[in-house]
């Protein structure tokens, strides 16, 4: 059972370190010079990289849902982390992880919400760029979060033999 639960607890904590950096890192979207996430576009001018606010042509209200839906992600996640530590010392023994479970999907949820708006909306017309790797990690992470929510909806704490 200390082997289950310390892979849980490994899995949920890189659920938290790639939301953090897909939310955090510059690279949803990439071409040779210019680098864009949800926060500023870094583009490459005379081999110096150089932030610049997002151009006035991407929808503002869609922007805010991508980077209010990934920082709920990170702070559900984090919190799931540490309710899932409280109960494993304060739940009695046949219970099942239930509020860690819904913390995660919680996370799981919005950072669908966040990759799958930023997929319908953003770049749709450009055909010079590639989505780069913060964009895969939100999706990767998607996966993650799911995994462990349902792990938790299903782990029970067992009673002693």
């Amino acid at each position: 059972m200390l082997v289950l639960l310390a892979g849980i607890f490994l899995l949920h904590l890189t659920s938290i370190i790639l939301l953090l950096v897909a939310t955090i890192d510059n690279a949803w979207w990439m071409t040779k010079t210019v680098y864009t996430d949800v926060w500023a576009r870094w583009i490459l001018t005379n081999g110096t990289w150089s932030s610049n606010d997002l151009p006035s042509y991407y929808h503002q209200e869609y922007l805010q849902a991508v980077q209010a839906s990934s920082i709920l992600a990170c702070i559900f996640s984090s919190l799931g982390l540490f309710v899932f530590v409280g109960q494993l010392f304060t739940l009695s023994k046949g219970q099942r992880f239930t509020f860690s479970g819904i913390f995660q999907l919680l996370a799981c949820l919005c950072i669908m919400i966040a990759a799958s708006i930023y997929t319908d909306i953003f770049h749709k017309n450009e055909s010079d760029g590639w989505y780069g790797h913060s964009f895969i990690l939100a999706w990767i992470s998607f996966a993650f979060t799911f995994i462990s929510s349902i792990i938790y909806f299903v782990l029970r704490k067992k009673t002693a033999n």
